[in-house]
C-alpha cells in the first residue's frame, strides 16, 4: 500500500486521516486535514519561508521591506507567507501609513505563541549547526541579563523533560477506530 506498516496499538489508532497516512497519498495540500496538531500546525508554519518570517518577526521586524531586504525571498512569495501567517491569526495587519497605504505586521497573542518553537529550533541549530564560532544570535534575558535557553519542564513538578521522560497516550479529542 504506501509505506512500510508500523505496529500501533489500536487505542492510538485514529478513525480520521492520520498522520501516518502520508505515505499513503495524502497531499501536502491536505495535511492540515488530518487528525493531529503537529500536521495541523505544520500546515501553517511548516515551510523554511514561513519559519524565517517568523523567526525576524520576533527579532522585531514589522514592515514588508525589512522581512524582503532580511530574507531575501521574492514579494510574491513573501507577500503569499504574510498573508496566511495574518489569515491564521499569527500575524496581524495594522496600517502605519494612510498616502500611500502602508503596513506593518504584528505578533498576535496566536503568534507569540510560536516563540518556544522558533526558539527550539534554532537551540538545535545551536547545538548542531553552528560554525566554530558559535551561534550567530544569543537570546538574553531581558530580567537578569543572562543569555538563556529553551529548556522543557514539567508544568506540575517542574522537573525538566526530554523526549525519554516522556510517553504519549490518546488525548480527549481522539478518535478510536470503528471495530
Amino acid at each position: 500500500m504506501g509505506g512500510p506498516e508500523i505496529d500501533i496499538p489500536l487505542v492510538l489508532r485514529p478513525c480520521t486521516s492520520s498522520i501516518l497516512e502520508l505515505s499513503s497519498g495524502v497531499r501536502w495540500s491536505d495535511v492540515g486535514k488530518l487528525d493531529c496538531t503537529i500536521a495541523r500546525t505544520l500546515a501553517v508554519i511548516g515551510d523554511r519561508w514561513t519559519l524565517l518570517v517568523l523567526r525576524d518577526a520576533f527579532l522585531g521586524t514589522r514592515r514588508f521591506v525589512v522581512f524582503q531586504a532580511s530574507l531575501g525571498v521574492t514579494r510574491h512569495r513573501l507577500a503569499d507567507r504574510l498573508a496566511k501567517l495574518v489569515k491564521h491569526g499569527v500575524l496581524r495587519r495594522e496600517r502605519y501609513r494612510d498616502h500611500p497605504p502602508r503596513f506593518e505586521y504584528r505578533l498576535t497573542e496566536k503568534g507569540l505563541d510560536l516563540y518556544a518553537v522558533v526558539v527550539s529550533i534554532a537551540g538545535w541549530g545551536d547545538r548542531h549547526m553552528a560554525g566554530k564560532d558559535g551561534p550567530p544570535v544569543e537570546r538574553v534575558h531581558r530580567a537578569c541579563g543572562h543569555v538563556a535557553t529553551l529548556r522543557l519542564t514539567c508544568e506540575h513538578c517542574g522537573a525538566p523533560v526530554t523526549a525519554r521522560d516522556m510517553r504519549a497516550r490518546p488525548g480527549r479529542a481522539h478518535h478510536m477506530e470503528a471495530t
